[in-house]
């Protein structure tokens, strides 16, 4: 005689009983559940495919060595000359510091400032400066 396949089912209390999948089959929202399922199955196992497809190229990404050195050489040529020009701007400013407490002492008056406006660097910077100012302006507003 057959014996008939069972499910063990944990209840709430934590006791173990055994369950008759027989008895789960005939239920109503099994039933239905299933007949669900079983129309679905093409979509199903399309989607199962694109899925299996998409975890395989990207276990192949992210297990190719050569792959991964290209893309971190790409990504530090990159940065390699943002990281130069930010060295260069901080040298320069630490040049200026180094000028500024060294003339500490002298005072700049009207006249310097007068022959300082003539610098093409000076002008830019004003112009810069005015330009950003008009712009928080605008967003203020």
């Amino acid at each position: 005689m057959p014996q008939t396949p069972t499910l063990q089912e944990t209840t709430l209390v934590g006791e173990t009983k055994t369950v008759d999948v027989l008895d789960q089959l005939m239920k109503p929202e099994v039933q239905q559940s299933l007949t669900v399922l079983v129309d679905n199955l093409p979509k199903l196992a399309e989607m199962v495919t694109v899925l299996t497809k998409a975890y395989d190229f990207a276990q192949g990404i992210a297990t190719d060595k050569v792959l991964i050195n290209d893309f971190a050489q790409g990504i530090g040529e990159f940065v390699k000359p943002v990281q130069e020009k930010a060295k260069g701007i901080a040298q320069a400013a630490i040049e200026a510091s180094e000028r500024s407490q060294a003339d500490a002492g002298s005072t700049v008056g009207l006249f310097a400032m007068l022959k300082m406006l003539k610098d093409p660097e000076v002008q830019k910077t004003l112009r810069f400066a005015q330009a950003f100012l008009n712009v928080l302006a605008e967003r203020k507003n």
